[in-house]
């Protein structure tokens, strides 16, 4: 009976790939098989010296860095982010998140991660987007990690101007002194993975590592959606 009615509802109300258009079957979740092939995976998390850990270095101590997909303009996996950001498919970070959190769990380093902490955004920016980008995709990796996802202990105390069109400086000029840890005893010690929806620069990301190595004794990774390699 359930099946008629998941069947019927499918029928008026059709679940459609959020980057070609065409209707899923009903095997196939958020994303059709045809273009999940084609979405350009990276396998960093299977090299620790990756481009993504190489923005990091020299700038601050990480375990590990990874990005699920790269990132190119116009391509397939910006059209995801674009769809998840802007017009609310919340479902494509969770299951992004859930997908990679797969992958991650057999690899050694990603094994004794405590929690993880998507980049906060500013109240205001959240209060108007209605939710965090970088925390659905934290949801999806903590559901398939079964790791606690934290959005409270780190906050983002100035709003910022949007990144964009900056200069690697001014990027770091804009958001250096933007985050403040709210629960130091609670990350005291243990394993952070910080994650984002796109990392460029790196220089959200590191003004945030910044204030969490204030941390002692803490540990930390990075993971992100999307890495848009220069």
């Amino acid at each position: 009976m359930m099946n008629l009615l998941e069947d019927f509802i499918a029928l008026i109300f059709p679940v459609t790939c959020p980057v070609c258009g065409n209707s899923l079957f009903k095997n196939e979740k958020v994303i059709c098989t045809k273009c999940y092939s084609h979405l350009p995976e990276t396998g960093f998390h299977k090299h620790p010296d990756n481009p993504v850990s190489k923005v990091f270095w020299g700038r601050v101590p990480l375990e590990s860095a990874t990005s699920f997909f790269f990132y190119k303009k116009g391509g397939s996996v910006q059209q995801l982010i674009h769809e998840m950001k802007y017009r609310g498919h919340k479902e494509i970070g969770v299951y992004l998140g859930e997908v990679y959190g797969a992958q991650l769990r057999g690899e050694d380093h990603f094994r004794d991660i405590k929690l993880i902490i998507p980049i906060p955004l500013h109240p205001k920016k959240q209060k108007k987007r209605g939710f965090n980008q970088a925390a659905l995709f934290g949801r999806g990796l903590a559901n398939s990690l079964n790791i606690e996802l934290d959005t409270k202990s780190v906050v983002r105390v100035v709003e910022t101007s949007t990144q964009t069109k900056k200069s690697r400086y001014k990027r770091w000029e804009n958001v250096s002194e933007i985050f403040q840890v709210k629960d130091e005893e609670k990350l005291r010690g243990q394993h952070v993975l910080l994650v984002d929806d796109v990392i460029t620069t790196g220089a959200t990301m590191e003004a945030c590592l910044q204030t969490l190595m204030k941390v002692p004794e803490i540990k930390l990774s990075v993971a992100s959606i999307a890495f848009a390699h220069h």
